[in-house]
């Protein structure tokens, strides 16, 4: 996968949102109509779309007939899961390890209410494999 393909702009990162939610191929009208809280201009749409295109985040999928033509409909290349899970891995390669930014994140992902004793114990022998390596 390309790296640059999980770079975003905020705006892109909404309609990819938006296709994630929804579970399944996309229209341009159905993405302009079932993103939340946008008021999407056509020609807005037709340059953000080319650009996930190109960045190799969407794929077209289809060509469908639409009420008065045909329209193509976009899915996204990559889960949610993956584009989270890139993100972190950005942050991190950018993370002195001098500071206490990983101890910090560590201590806040435990005590986070979204994480599950087993996810935890994920973690501990992930750390406790790594600590064994040094």
């Amino acid at each position: 996968m390309s790296d640059n393909k999980f770079d975003l702009s905020d705006k892109e990162e909404q309609m990819l949102e938006t296709m994630w939610r929804e579970g399944r191929p996309l229209t341009r009208s159905e993405i302009i109509n079932l993103t939340e809280n946008r008021r999407w201009k056509e020609s807005s749409i037709h340059v953000f779309l080319n650009r996930l295109l190109d960045k190799e985040s969407i794929r077209v999928c289809d060509i469908v007939k639409t009420s008065t033509n045909y329209g193509r409909t976009y899915e996204p290349t990559f889960t949610a899961e993956e584009y989270d899970i890139a993100r972190l891995k950005q942050s991190f390669e950018t993370i002195n390890p001098e500071t206490s930014v990983i101890s910090d994140f560590v201590s806040f992902i435990a005590k986070s209410n979204k994480v599950d004793k087993k996810s935890l114990k994920e973690l501990e022998d992930i750390i406790k494999e790594h600590k064994d390596k040094l």
